[in-house]
């Protein structure tokens, strides 16, 4: 490793490090112990000649990573653009007091102030006076550099790196990262650990038998890819390492015969972002949060929906859950409270899908009434509704799913049950779409989109999996995953790794 890495450059990696891996106490720690809340630059002393010398090609892209108070950004932005009219640079001037969110914050709160510098951008001729008043260029030059300075600050990168060692050391003991795991510090995941390039799946690759009289109803993969949760039709929800194709024995309760369970079929499960929570819903609209790692129940919502759950989602913090259900209602239940907080009525069939926005700030739904709804998260408002193409205008395909696009965070995937796959704006534009081919018998039941968004998957009643190329816009590939009654799939979340399952009893992970 190179002695001269930045202090940025290792902050960059820390980041990348505990957002793929969930190492939420190790960052809190790197903040608290290092007072870092990202405002950190290589060297004040270069930021502040940097100012002082209207290096602003150097301050900027650096001031666009900081979190400044507004007032200090917006004093910034108009020394700018008061340099470029000096320097007649008009054109430059106009384009960033009308393309910059700065400027169109001060145009909306400040609009006196905004207009000034309008007017002396579009002027042909003005004297420097008129431009900075009574103080000079350089002494306002001199009063940012010392404001900014204030904001920022610089860390040892030695001090980071042992928190580092810190964090990874953590992991082993969550059974995080295996022991003896090279990690790569610089890619942010365990060597090997992480596809680089995305592909469809083409081999079996573990099978997963249940009892007879059993078979998995949902499944999903924990954040850090180590676990594969399933929740099945006789209540047990049972936690595998995917790697084997046997149940986690490294978790006591599961060791001990001592499962997570329901009282009915268990039709959806999601993990919080930290990998800690596991929510799970049943046939009986009954909700239960659980700590993975001790098969703890945390908390139950018995009256979560009066009919099952088809959907769940966690905030982004991990407080809230968030439903969907064959009652027609989304609703969002906090964990510290017990109780229902919001619900949000308008479809009217089964809801079949829910998830939050990337920011939080709204739901989109899914559901058998052939909509897709946007919702407002804070007042419960239906802002948006719109319905996908459908194929014949005689009935309306109910819609299966919903998922964000990876690559674009204003836009979704929608599956219809038919042969469609649309990608779609949260307004309704239909961006691309995607068809199987199949006449009949091939109609979608299910679909996941791989991690960074290359691939959209389809699972047909038919049995088989169709592969789709989001770049190409083609069907790629297809291959048969199940024999018969197939039900769902879920992706691995860094891995070229599909699971796929059936009322067959049988759970299938494929691989190229």
């Amino acid at each position: 490793m190179s002695l001269e890495i930045e202090a940025t450059d290792v902050i960059k990696i820390i980041l990348q490090f505990c957002k793929e891996n969930s190492l939420v106490e190790s960052f809190n720690a790197i903040q608290n112990e290092c007072q870092v809340s990202l405002n950190t630059v290589d060297s004040i002393e270069s930021f502040v000649s940097d100012i002082n010398n209207g290096r602003w090609d150097l301050v900027l892209p650096q001031v666009s990573n900081l979190k400044l108070p507004r007032s200090k950004l917006e004093d910034l932005y108009e020394q700018v653009v008061l340099e470029l009219v000096e320097l007649r640079e008009t054109d430059t001037a106009r384009a960033m007091l009308r393309q910059t969110q700065v400027f169109a914050r001060m145009k909306g709160d400040d609009a006196e102030r905004y207009l000034r510098l309008e007017h002396l951008a579009n002027r042909a001729y003005f004297e420097v006076r008129e431009l900075y008043g009574s103080t000079p260029r350089d002494k306002r030059r001199a009063q940012l550099a010392h404001a900014l300075s204030s904001e920022v600050s610089t860390v040892p990168p030695s001090r980071l790196m042992a928190l580092v060692g810190q964090a990874l050391k953590w992991q082993q003991q969550q059974g995080m990262l295996l022991p003896g795991a090279a990690f790569d510090l610089f890619r942010g995941t365990a060597a090997g650990g992480r596809d680089e390039v995305e592909t469809f799946p083409t081999d079996l690759d573990r099978q997963i038998k249940f009892g007879a009289k059993s078979h998995a109803e949902c499944a999903a993969f924990s954040p850090d890819g180590q676990m594969l949760v399933t929740g099945s039709v006789d209540g047990f929800v049972e936690v595998w390492d995917h790697l084997t194709g046997r149940l986690k024995l490294d978790l006591p309760y599961q060791a001990d015969e001592q499962f997570m369970m329901h009282d009915s079929a268990v039709l959806a499960a999601a993990f919080s972002r930290d990998g800690e929570l596991l929510a799970t819903g049943d046939q009986g609209g009954r909700i239960k949060v659980w700590r993975v790692r001790t098969g703890q129940c945390l908390r139950r919502f018995d009256s979560a929906h009066s009919q099952g759950v088809t959907s769940l989602s966690f905030s982004r913090e991990g407080t809230h859950v968030l439903s969907a259900s064959y009652d027609s209602l989304v609703r969002v239940h906090g964990i510290k409270s017990g109780k229902m907080l919001k619900e949000m009525r308008g479809h009217s069939s089964f809801v079949n899908a829910a998830v939050y926005s990337a920011d939080g700030s709204q739901v989109v739904s899914a559901g058998a009434d052939a909509t897709v709804r946007v919702w407002d998260t804070k007042s419960c408002d239906c802002t948006f509704v719109f319905r996908p193409p459908q194929a014949s205008s005689t009935a309306e395909a109910p819609l299966v799913g919903v998922a964000l696009n990876p690559q674009n965070v204003d836009q979704v995937w929608v599956a219809t049950r038919s042969p469609s796959l649309y990608l779609m704006t949260l307004q309704g534009q239909v961006i691309k779409s995607f068809q199987s081919g199949k006449k009949a018998g091939g109609d979608f039941l299910a679909f996941t989109v791989s991690p960074r968004g290359d691939w959209a998957y389809c699972l047909g009643e038919d049995g088989v999996l169709y592969c789709f190329s989001t770049a190409g816009g083609k069907l790629e590939h297809l291959m048969q995953v199940a024999e018969k009654d197939p039900i769902g799939l879920a992706h691995h979340p860094h891995r070229n790794l599909l699971a796929t399952f059936a009322a067959d009893s049988t759970l299938k992970t494929w691989k190229p």
